[in-house]
């Protein structure tokens, strides 16, 4: 008698422990496969265009100088001479056009800043910190350039050799001024809200991972 033959049993399917087993290419982790970069040349290219755009911000404040300057309403003053002295006073008690001098800057400093925000997503879509922290610096510096500038330009600081040289009872322009120093903030604000908005809206997005079906998972029936 002899035995029967029994098949040899079938190879062992090493797919499975293949798939757990197979160790990820070195530097995958780290990003070196080119999907994500590297820290190295890409942060100082994000820290070189922050500071064009910083720059370039910083130096569009003299636009908003000039056009504060010309938009801004006047403030009427009238000089009178007390013996030797001389007296100051607005000339409409009941204007507002101090408060027309701050709403004009403050409407300006909005629109530049959403300008600016559009201008720099248009150029780098992609965004970063880097180029949101040089939008709201670069628009504060466009401020105080701007608010300084106009100032400057601006009517005679010295209201009374203002008086003396205009006469008196003759009505002359009063210095410009920003009564309210919170508009300096406007451009920054505008320009981070109109970033963040456009990049939440159309910037890029991330590839979703590709779905890969586990080696353990049970086959269709």
């Amino acid at each position: 008698m002899t035995a029967p033959l029994t098949p040899p049993p079938p190879p062992h399917d090493q797919s499975s422990h293949q798939a757990w087993q197979v160790p990820p290419p070195a530097g995958a982790a780290a990003g070196e496969s080119g999907e994500y970069g590297q820290d190295g040349p890409g942060m100082k290219t994000e820290l070189r265009e922050a500071a064009v755009v910083a720059v370039a911000l910083t130096v569009s404040g003299v636009l908003l100088g000039l056009l504060w300057l010309w938009l801004a309403p006047h403030v009427p003053l009238v000089g009178d001479r007390s013996g030797r002295s001389w007296v100051v006073y607005l000339k409409d008690t009941e204007g507002e056009q101090a408060a027309g001098v701050d709403g004009t800057f403050t409407l300006l400093a909005l629109a530049f800043g959403a300008v600016s925000a559009v201008a720099v997503f248009l150029w780098r879509r992609r965004g970063g910190v880097p180029l949101v922290v040089a939008l709201g610096v670069g628009g504060l510096l466009a401020s105080l350039l701007a608010w300084r500038l106009g100032v400057w330009l601006g009517p005679q600081q010295d209201v009374i050799a203002h008086a003396k040289a205009a006469g008196k009872g003759v009505t002359f322009s009063a210095p410009l001024k920003l009564g309210a120093k919170g508009a300096l903030l406007a451009w920054s604000f505008s320009a981070l809200l109109v970033q963040l908005g456009l990049t939440a809206l159309f910037g890029p997005r991330d590839p979703e991972p590709p779905y890969e079906e586990s080696p353990y998972a049970a086959p269709p029936a």
